[in-house]
Parts: structure tokens; sequence; C-alpha cells
């Protein structure tokens, strides 16, 4: 695990809202990186003027800790991405133990789940594998595809050296650092014609 993450494999703990405290298992899966607490707990705050009845998806999943935080702290609902059948497994176990309710998981590869039917989202965390670099590629697809409301807003996750390219539409309005990884949280505006 790098700086920037939970340093306790095996269990992360949700840190706000209605599931506050509540454990979360993690499967131990070659490159599973779950976003470190005191990242969420930042993320979240910047949030927090727009989490209530959000709908949400969550991209290259993993955990699904980033979306089960939204879910925790008023979403209306968030859509779960998982490639991995072993991941997206344990993440439905833990949404049917915390009794949740509005989120969905799909066990499919990010960028074909995104050139399926789009449905609007005010807010995706776009947090994939480190080494597929897959941020450039997946942005475009949400940009061009019709998955982002006219003003969502679009959280990114990736190594601190590196500043994914990104639709130039999107603002950025925060970000911060956490050992060797950088996140930053992004606004949509509409492109110009």
């Amino acid at each position: 695990m790098n700086g920037g993450r939970s340093a306790a494999p095996g269990r992360i703990r949700i840190i706000g809202g209605s599931l506050r405290n509540s454990r979360l298992n993690v499967p131990e899966l070659p490159g599973l990186r779950p976003t470190a607490e005191r990242v969420r707990e930042t993320l979240f705050n910047w949030l927090a003027p727009v989490m209530d009845g959000a709908r949400c998806l969550d991209l290259c999943a993993g955990t699904g800790a980033l979306g089960i935080e939204a879910l925790s702290r008023g979403a209306a609902g968030v859509r779960f991405v998982e490639r991995d059948a072993r991941a997206a497994q344990v993440l439905r176990d833990n949404l049917v133990r915390l009794k949740t309710t509005g989120g969905q998981v799909a066990v499919s590869d990010a960028g074909q789940f995104l050139q399926g039917a789009p449905q609007l989202q005010d807010l995706v965390f776009l947090d994939p594998p480190f080494a597929l670099e897959l941020w450039s590629v997946l942005a475009q697809q949400l940009e061009q595809g019709g998955w982002l409301a006219a003003q969502a807003w679009i959280y990114v996750e990736s190594p601190r050296a590196e500043v994914p390219v990104l639709p130039a539409n999107w603002q950025l309005h925060r970000e911060g650092h956490a050992g060797e990884v950088r996140f930053a949280l992004y606004r949509r505006s509409l492109p110009l014609s």
C-alpha cells in the first residue's frame, strides 16, 4: 500500500453519515487500493453541499468505499462498476450486510460499461488502477457519452506526479495530496459548441 492508502488491508471504515463506523470487508486482490480515510474525509467535506439526492457512478469501484460513503451521506443512488468478479461480489455482500438501498453493482470493464445506454450522473468517482492509465480515455467517454449532468462533479485519483489530461470543460475545483496520491475534484461546465 502506498502512503495515500489505508494501512490495514482486509477491512476499512466508513467515516461519515448514516453508516458511520461501519466496516467494509476488503478482498486481497492485486492492485486493489482502497482510498485512505483521510482522503475520503477531505473529499466528502468538499462534497457535503451537493451529496443529498445525488446520482453517482463509482467507476473502477474496487471496494466501493467511495460509493458506499456517498450512500451513507445521502446520495440517491450509486452505480458501482467493477471488472473483477470477486471484488464485485464482496462489494455486493457489503451492501447487503449494511442494509443499504440505492446501490447497484455491474461486473464490467469501465470502458465497456460506458458504451452502454447512459444515465445522467451528478457525481462520478474516477479512480482506475494506476498501472492501466485509463483516466483520459474514461474521462472522454464520460464527457462524450452523455453520462454527465450539466454541472456534474468528477473526482479523480491518480499518482502524485501525474495530472491526467481531462476534457477542457472540466474545471479543477480543489485538489490535495496524500503520500504518492493526487486527489482532485472537478466541476463540469457545458462545452462550447
